[in-house]
């Protein structure tokens, strides 16, 4: 073991560099799913030791073969069992009591087959936690090296030669990607410095796998293939640690489901229930997540160039140049869709091309037409774009000469590679000789519209990581509910404004109020926390004998609706009138962590889900953001000269609720404000009724 290695985690070690390999139920048949580890080792020329493990041959594909992993000279570091599910259990306290490092289950049939699955699950988790032993799986088609012959997989599409080998390291949840991504990216030139399924993540996580290879000099960056986010507090500090590191991880993740969101007690949970926190979660963390597989193989190069934004608005100004025009525009309109602008050449910049005597015309891009399939001609226009102010990036999209004559077009874009600011290029044709030269070269370089602008989009998407939030420990159910007064008394602690509000006994009169009419009246009690479904509210009240008759009215509908129902209070509040109405809310979701949500509020919050996430806690500056990508705001942002809303109110509101995301001390799960009343420009912002939820 070389001193960079030793020096690395030991899962690093067992589980991409092992010196000895133990195949529990290797088959002498290599067609068999049990017979192709023990092939494709030997194909790949896997320097270490292997053990072929079957207590029922003598010999297993030519090879000695060993009754037992105790029958073993050696402790191995690391254990493949490709046994039958009913074995799995035995063969893993067996690997515990030997002191194994690492063990790799093949076999499904766990948690996810129903409850004698679970308990088979539970008895791995607690193998693992009682002893040293490490679990990947079950449901693990395993792992490969490509740098040092490891195929150790059951995969059958390693049985291709040859891996190719690159800087990305590929984690998936399920098995057959890394079968099918080696394939693909073969087939497009792309090779790969390590891939493994982690299965059902019983033990060892994406997150936590992916961690302790960060100090493996051959890995420059992560491919991630995701179908949850479970263990999201090891992928959490994975992502923030390769951010920090500046190492890329690429995403491509599908989508959650709604489950959740059906059984969520606020309007926070079912709005944001759903793959918005996914989405949120992994570019609030630095991570390029993209919409199509394909991207996943194109975008490194691309993310490799592009710093970390400080804010999602920024290196969005974008820059292209063609040699036809009908490929750009399939670009200019693929970026469209994904909320990018197509940058057109200032005047400034004009004026040099005109100097250097550049042809072609320049509108939204700048058409080379045919005379950009001269060297001369594309290098010079890519040297001035390069320089031009207005451009945070370059797309040179290349027609019909880059599949035959690559070194007119495609080449002086390679000789432009060297410059500080990024540069992509989008072959319209099938030249899988410029793409090769391209890829090898390490450019971002791209076969489609959808990809290219997929690629950028999802790169300018990704956020710098901020502090994390402390989440409140995992509860039972959905938390006991604050009283509206009670959530009033938590909101003044955040500095977050309400409405005035003053409370009465339900069963009595109500006295004088601190404010004037007309006023609303609403139930105020912890086990009702949705008043509207029980009658609980009464508007317009205009005097006090109307407020009296509220009370009544309030006394009625509980009985009939709410009968039994514990309610000893009502809430009074002077009625008050905004620009617009919002929604903000606060939640942990349980993969996740603590997250903050911004909506469009009142009526509108389920019916046009029109609504911005982040993780919690945010800054004045991300809450601005927020509130930039809810179109319902658009309507009181100042536009064609109608009336403004106190928008900078309604950043520090967003950022002081989610402070509840760094003080765990109050034990709230979810909190929510709905509606917030946006005020007129100066007015602020006030909240007319509130939610919160407590860990039981």
């Amino acid at each position: 073991m070389t001193a960079s290695l030793a020096a690395m985690p030991s899962v690093c070690q067992t589980l991409l560099y092992p010196r000895s390999i133990a195949l529990v139920g290797a088959s002498d048949d290599v067609k068999k799913t049990g017979g192709r580890p023990l092939q494709f080792l030997r194909h790949s020329g896997f320097a270490g030791t292997i053990y072929p493990i079957n207590p029922n041959r003598a010999h297993v594909q030519g090879e000695q073969a060993w009754p037992s992993l105790a029958a073993l000279p050696q402790v191995p570091d690391h254990v493949f069992v490709l046994s039958p599910t009913e074995t799995v259990i035995d063969t893993v306290r067996e690997c515990a009591r030997l002191g194994v490092p690492l063990v790799t289950i093949l076999a499904s049939g766990f948690s996810e087959s129903g409850a004698e699955g679970v308990q088979r699950e539970a008895e791995l988790r607690a193998i693992a936690r009682n002893s040293t032993l490490r679990i990947l799986g079950p449901s693990s088609l395993g792992v490969v090296n490509p740098h040092n012959g490891l195929v150790l997989t059951a995969n059958a599409a390693f049985a291709e030669p040859d891996v190719p080998r690159g800087k990305v390291f590929v984690a998936s949840h399920s098995g057959s990607m890394i079968g099918a991504l080696v394939s693909r990216g073969k087939a497009r030139g792309v090779g790969f410095a390590g891939l493994v399924s982690v299965g059902s993540e019983v033990d060892l996580s994406i997150g936590e796998i992916c961690a302790a290879t960060l100090d493996d000099p051959a890995i420059e960056g992560y491919a991630l293939f995701l179908e949850s986010l479970r263990h999201g507090d090891q992928l959490q500090a994975f992502a923030r640690e390769a951010a920090r590191r500046g190492k890329p991880v690429i995403a491509y993740k599908l989508g959650r489901s709604s489950a959740a969101a059906e059984m969520a007690a606020t309007h926070t949970g079912a709005l944001a229930g759903e793959d918005d926190i996914a989405d949120a979660f992994l570019k609030d963390l630095g991570i390029v997540r993209v919409d199509m597989l394909e991207t996943l193989f194109e975008v490194f190069p691309l993310a490799q160039k592009v710093p970390l934004q400080s804010h999602s608005m920024a290196g969005k100004r974008i820059g292209v140049v063609t040699t036809t025009g009908g490929g750009a525009a399939m670009v200019v309109d693929q970026l469209g869709l994904r909320g990018i602008t197509v940058q057109p050449v200032s005047d400034a910049t004009l004026a040099l091309l005109k100097a250097a005597q550049v042809p072609g015309s320049a509108g939204r891009v700048l058409d080379l037409t045919l005379a950009g399939t001269r060297y001369e001609v594309m290098k010079s226009v890519l040297d001035i774009m390069l320089e031009a102010p207005e451009f945070d990036m370059v797309v040179a999209v290349v027609g019909s000469s880059a599949r035959f004559q690559p070194d007119l077009a495609v080449k002086p874009i390679m000789d432009s590679a060297g410059h500080a600011k990024p540069l992509v290029t989008m072959l319209v044709p099938d030249a899988p000789q410029a793409l090769a030269a391209l890829t090898q070269a390490g450019m971002p370089c791209f076969r489609t519209p959808e990809s290219c602008a997929d690629a950028i989009a999802a790169v300018l998407a990704r956020r710098v990581p901020h502090t994390p939030g402390q989440s409140v420990a995992a509860a039972q159910g959905t938390g006991a509910a604050l009283s509206e007064a009670q959530a009033y008394q938590l909101l003044d602690r955040l500095q977050v404004p309400h409405a005035p509000a003053a409370t009465f006994a339900l069963d009595g009169l109500p006295g004088p109020l601190p404010f004037d009419f007309p006023v609303v009246a609403k139930v105020c009690s912890p086990e009702i926390p949705h008043k509207t479904e029980v009658g609980g509210v009464v508007l317009g009240i205009q005097n006090q004998e109307q407020l009296g008759q509220a009370f009544a009215t309030l006394r009625a509908n509980l009985a009939a609706r709410a009968p039994g129902v514990a309610c000893s209070e009502v809430l009074v509040q002077p009625l008050r009138k905004g620009l617009t109405e919002v929604l903000l809310g606060y939640r942990i979701d349980p993969d996740a962590g603590p997250i903050i949500m911004l909506a469009a509020g009142g009526i509108w919050a389920e019916v046009m889900r029109d609504r911005s996430i982040r993780l919690a806690p945010v800054s004045v500056d991300t809450a601005r953001e927020m509130i930039a990508e809810v179109k319902l705001l658009q309507t009181v942002s100042g536009l064609r000269g109608k009336a403004r809303g106190d928008l900078e109110a309604l950043a520090q509101a967003i950022s002081d609720l989610s402070q509840l995301a760094l003080q765990p001390e109050h034990g709230v799960l979810e909190a929510e404000v709905n509606p917030l009343m946006v005020m007129p420009e100066g007015q602020g912002v006030l909240a007319v009724d509130a939610l919160v939820l407590q860990a039981r």
